[in-house]
């Protein structure tokens, strides 16, 4: 009996795959046996497979951060909490009601000990009365406070989508830098690999190869830094997601490219003005101030008390009776001055803050573009040029250097250039994606991608 099973599992970045192959005649009983481990390891791929990296594109990012950060769903709350206040503004005053028993005698002479025979009760209902619109312009303030509640929350979200994205593109750039450090250190071994075989030939000195050999511990440098600095951009990713989700299972996908068009800077500077929630903000609490003042200004009046009571004679007269009486306070000294000053000068104080966050929007927008601009100068001659020459040059010196025609020093310099030029590139379009996220961040919505 010759029985041979062969077992092959390879892990790639398409998939898993797994291929047996059983050769020559078998009993029944020893087929069934293979059968049975093939199908084990079949299932134990395919639980592998499940429990794979799940990719997100930014669109999913974000959904998940606004359904999930905890700082933004507190701040949602705070929203919520000024809405309920608008309830409490425009409460109206409640009325009182006073139960009155006079003329009790308990410490009386009688004989027969009659201490309430005289007693004399009266019910009254007290009600103030708001004049010059107070409730009106309570409800008109606290809803204007939950507008501004609502954009500062906008405002929140802005600058922590700003940091999701800044994480997110930290995240692509370590992918970018760690598939180029996987390749250039598979080269290397490719050279390495060609180098030993030429020393075997005698064809490279021994110096010449251990010099080779020694290079190698600088690719595999930039590949454990390339690995760890992708695992720290996923833990910070994670963080702002609020998602407790092992590193290895989770990943990003997107372009990590730039775009060559640039819209004109009055473009994003009148976008930013519509959009900015902060600036918004800003003209809400002028506009809330205004409403402050008037608010003020009708504390300032006199609210009458309104009062009716109805009461009940001592015997012998047992009629009941009513009464009406108005309860004015004279406003002689506390006219609600402070509070008119005060309003007033708040007024002057939100439009000064408004103007500041006015400016502030046209000094961001103005910086953001042209840090892109600046990395559009700085990529096009890569794309157009560099990266060509790079790879041309390495190649060119790599095949000299084989051949007797370019010494150790050259082959050496092509590499470390190649890389240098290779890695700047991956950096300047890290740069020029996060200076884009601050250019979103600057207008106030995402008017690049």
């Amino acid at each position: 009996m010759n029985f041979k099973m062969t077992f092959e599992h390879t892990t790639s970045s398409i998939g898993q795959r797994i291929f047996f192959r059983i050769k020559d005649r078998s009993p029944f009983w020893l087929q069934a046996i293979n059968f049975f481990a093939q199908s084990v390891l079949v299932a134990a791929v395919l639980a592998s497979t499940a429990q794979a990296q799940t990719a997100y594109n930014w669109d999913q990012i974000k959904s998940k951060f606004e359904a999930a950060n905890p700082t933004l769903k507190a701040d949602a709350i705070n929203v919520q909490e000024m809405k309920a206040q608008e309830i409490t503004a425009y409460l109206r005053p409640n009325p009182t009601t006073t139960l009155l028993a006079d003329q009790l005698y308990p410490f009386t002479s009688d004989p027969y000990y009659r201490p309430f025979a005289n007693v004399l009760v009266e019910g009254t209902i007290s009600y103030l009365y708001e004049r010059r619109h107070k409730r009106e312009l309570r409800l008109e303030s606290a809803q204007e406070g939950t507008q501004i509640a609502s954009d500062q929350h906008l405002d929140l979200e802005r600058t922590l989508l700003f940091t999701l994205r800044s994480a997110f593109v930290q995240t692509l750039q370590a992918k970018a830098v760690l598939d180029l450090s996987r390749q250039q250190l598979a080269y290397y071994d490719n050279i390495i690999s060609i180098s030993r075989e030429r020393f075997k030939a005698g064809d490279l000195a021994q110096v010449d190869l251990d010099r080779i050999e020694l290079q190698r511990v600088q690719y595999q440098s930039d590949l454990q830094t390339a690995e760890v600095n992708l695992r720290t951009a996923k833990i910070q990713l994670l963080q702002l997601l609020n998602d407790r989700t092992p590193v290895d299972q989770f990943d990003v996908k997107g372009s990590f490219d730039y775009s060559d068009q640039l819209q004109p800077l009055e473009t994003f500077r009148q976008t930013a003005l519509d959009n900015r929630p902060d600036l918004k903000a800003a003209l809400e609490s002028v506009q809330q101030a205004n409403t402050n003042h008037k608010l003020a200004m009708a504390n300032g009046s006199t609210d009458p008390t309104i009062s009716v009571d109805a009461g009940r004679n001592t015997p012998p007269l047992t009629d009941p009776y009513m009464g009406f009486s108005v309860s004015i306070p004279l406003r002689i000294f506390d006219r609600n001055q402070g509070e008119k000053l005060r309003t007033q000068l708040d007024i002057g104080r939100n439009q000064q803050l408004t103007e500041a966050a006015r400016a502030g929007v046209f000094s961001d927008v103005d910086s953001a573009y042209a840090i892109v601009n600046s990395n559009l100068i700085l990529l096009r001659p890569y794309k157009a040029q560099y990266l060509a020459q790079a790879l041309r040059v390495r190649e060119i010196i790599t095949f000299s250097y084989q051949h007797g025609g370019a010494s150790l020093l050259d082959f050496l310099n092509a590499q470390s250039d190649y890389r240098t030029v290779q890695l700047a590139y991956l950096q300047l379009i890290g740069s020029y994606l996060t200076a884009t996220a601050q250019l979103n961040l600057a207008v106030g919505r995402e008017v690049i991608q």
